[in-house]
């Protein structure tokens, strides 16, 4: 076959292989430092390993969940802030697989760029290694993907992947909820990962600007306090399932309360949620107070300052809240389980306050 004169390479093509070896080389130890039993968390191979046995599992079901970040990375990208989105990205899926009582075991992610820029990718995956350690997770592999003409420069896009075990008779939800029951709720660090896309619209209509102080918080910008990560409830909650006190856990994300409360619920239940049990954070007040956003919208937009709820029983309430607030959480009891009248709801009583 005759070689073409000036031939193309595939960094004038726009992807620069050397530059996707030298994150690699950067991100080693970082991922290093999320080895736990089980999984060395080496980074290099096809595929990640992990064992089971050595974990301690005898009987275990695999749990998976995987989510991105949305538009939260907007203002990541705009305000050029990349070191705590890799939190956020672990928080989306190790807390979902949590909720069903399994303990996140390994993870891996997906960073897709126009063009890669090694130091703000090597930011991103500090972040995410943070997040693995939050959850007692390994980081053993993932896919960074260079693709111009798809990305925009500067943009990036991030998914994450999150693998857990659970023993077979304990999984979450049980089946044992009833009347009575009550609902705690864990606060949330801030916005967490849902709603950007509304966030985002009230700063465009007003104006704002990312590296101006945050209005709604002292100290910070408004970048860098928007960009509070997504709390990692892993360590809390699996404190409470296995002192047995829990019969379900809900993740409050996208559909806030209103959505994502009653999931977990038997059809013939109700979840009843005193709106004044706790205060509605400051980011929270600000939002509404800007965008004019009804509190209807609110609760079914964003977490409104629970960014998880815990279903127990009465007699174990106090218990149990006592695990969570030792496990470092602050713990509101803000509800109780009713009869229902088949599909599952939440009924709200009273108003967020302040």
């Amino acid at each position: 076959m005759t070689t073409p004169k000036n031939g193309l390479t595939y960094a004038q093509a726009g992807v620069d292989i050397d530059a996707g070896e030298a994150l690699v080389e950067a991100i080693k130890p970082l991922a290093k430092s999320t080895a736990r039993a089980g999984a060395d968390a080496a980074l290099g191979g096809f595929g990640g390993l992990f064992d089971l046995k050595a974990a301690g599992f005898k009987d275990p079901l695999l749990v998976a969940g995987t989510d991105g970040v949305g538009t939260k990375l907007k203002v990541a990208i705009e305000s050029g802030i990349h070191d705590t989105v890799g939190i956020d990205l672990v928080a989306m899926s190790v807390n979902d697989i949590v909720v069903q009582g399994a303990e996140p075991l390994l993870f891996l992610d997906y960073f897709a760029t126009g063009k890669l820029d090694v130091a703000m990718a090597t930011s991103v995956v500090k972040g995410i290694a943070e997040g693995c350690r939050q959850a007692g997770c390994a980081l053993v592999g993932g896919e960074t993907a260079e693709m111009p003409g798809m990305y925009a420069r500067g943009d990036y896009d991030l998914a994450g992947f999150a693998i857990g075990a659970v023993e077979r008779d304990q999984v979450l939800p049980r089946r044992d909820m009833a009347e009575g029951d009550v609902v705690l709720g864990l606060a949330s660090s801030g916005i967490h990962s849902n709603g950007f896309s509304l966030v985002r619209r009230i700063v465009t209509d007003h104006a704002l600007k990312y590296d101006a102080p945050a209005p709604f918080t002292k100290g910070e910008t408004l970048g860098r306090a928007l960009l509070t990560p997504t709390r990692i409830y892993v360590k809390s909650a699996l404190a409470l399932i296995r002192g047995g006190q829990v019969k379900g856990f809900a993740h409050i994300t996208g559909g806030g309360l209103t959505e994502n409360a009653p999931r977990v619920v038997p059809d013939d239940l109700d979840l009843d949620i005193d709106l004044g049990a706790w205060k509605l954070p400051p980011v929270f007040q600000w939002l509404p107070r800007m965008g004019g956003v009804e509190e209807r919208e609110m609760l079914r937009t964003f977490n409104c300052g629970i960014g998880m709820i815990a279903i127990v029983s009465a007699e174990h309430a106090t218990q149990a809240q006592t695990i969570l607030t030792e496990a470092g959480e602050r713990v509101f009891r803000i509800g109780h389980l009713i009869k229902g009248k088949g599909e599952p709801a939440v009924r709200y009583r009273g108003h967020l306050s302040a």
